[in-house]
């Protein structure tokens, strides 16, 4: 399914390198022999997992904002990629409620200058566009959305993630279809794993907690998310971009989420994060309901990924109880200050062997 030798040598580039799940991409870029540019602003959070690894000694990084169409020009100039991974965004619900023009500004326009990139550099033959599973309309449904789905995200975050899907397809239909570029957009579920240091999210609202000795508070523990480790949707992107490499026919929308069971609560979620802290102590750790009822937010979301498995032959490797254990392996050793990239390099190659 996923060729490991396809990478190297590769000229990649990855906007929004310096984020959490770009980090990781860079990792895995990396293992595989991969030449990679990374295009973001500065570092996204304190602590940060990109300068904790120092990936910025083993790839070319650049600072500049996707907003800047001059700027993020000149870098495809220089670069001339072969593949392009678009990352950057402004990623959260919350943040999207307080500044809702900076989010459309960075993840609408900030496509647009991607795509208009893409289409005015001859050397690009693959590009992958990382959206959201928060595209479609959400309907709450007790079934997963299909990738005909209507897209009609309501928040300012989901709704700005569903209007960049409209100008991928616009620029599918208007420039590409002559050129041969394959242009896919990925919708991917929740992520976890180390190494996140974001707010507002639940896993990292965990180890703060933590960290801090108090209990986790969970904002809303009934909600339905489709959870998964970040090596999934890494994996998927990666793959997505190798297939329509060589076959433009693959190209196309991709939902990438975890199979049914692994679709669960929030509170669940943090449940089992307790569980596996606790089982090797010394200090145990628990949760408490913290519901207020706040922005809107959609109460139950589930991913229909039978294209992916179809067309591509992809299944997710790990479960949700095995992501939340390496998210705790890879916590505790930043807590008593181990060998995070070691801890990080064996769960790539582990997922890699597991890989069919």
């Amino acid at each position: 399914m996923f060729d490991k030798d396809f990478y190297k040598g590769k000229r990649v580039l990855v906007t929004g390198h310096t984020g959490f799940k770009g980090a990781w991409m860079c990792k895995v870029l990396l293992q595989y022999g991969a030449d990679v540019t990374g295009y973001a602003l500065s570092y996204p959070t304190e602590p940060c997992l990109y300068t904790l690894l120092n990936i910025h000694e083993h790839i070319k990084s650049i600072q500049g904002d996707i907003r800047n169409y001059r700027q993020l020009s000149e870098a495809f100039e220089k670069v001339r990629p072969e593949i392009v991974i678009h990352m950057a965004a402004q990623p959260l619900v919350k943040d999207s409620y307080e500044n809702p023009v900076y989010t459309y500004d960075v993840n609408v326009m900030g496509t647009v200058n991607v795509l208009e990139c893409v289409r005015q550099t001859d050397s690009v033959r693959s590009f992958v566009n990382v959206t959201t599973d928060k595209v479609y309309k959400n309907r709450e449904w007790e079934w997963g959305y299909r990738e005909n789905e209507e897209l009609n995200g309501y928040d300012p975050y989901s709704n700005s993630k569903s209007c960049s899907e409209l100008v991928t397809s616009s620029y599918i239909n208007s420039f590409f279809r002559e050129k041969p570029i394959a242009v896919s957009t990925a919708r991917a579920g929740n992520v976890i794993g180390g190494g996140d240091f974001s707010s507002n999210r639940i896993i990292p609202d965990c180890v703060r907690a933590v960290m801090k000795g108090e209990n986790i508070l969970v904002r809303n523990p009934y909600s339905v998310r489709p959870y998964q480790h970040v090596l999934e949707p890494v994996f998927a992107y990666l793959l997505i971009a190798q297939k329509q490499y060589d076959n433009i026919d693959i190209a196309g929308c991709y939902n990438v989420g975890p199979d049914e069971k692994d679709c669960i609560s929030t509170g669940a979620l943090v449940q089992m994060f307790c569980d596996i802290w606790n089982a090797d102590g010394p200090n145990a750790v628990s949760w408490e309901s913290g519901y207020t009822k706040g922005p809107h937010e959609a109460n139950l979301l589930k991913l229909d990924c039978s294209r992916l498995k179809t067309r591509l032959e992809w299944n997710p490797v790990w479960s949700v109880k095995r992501a939340l254990t390496y998210t705790v392996e890879w916590t505790k050793a930043y807590i008593i200050g181990k060998d995070i990239e070691s801890v990080m390099d064996e769960q790539i190659e582990e997922y890699g062997r597991l890989l069919k």
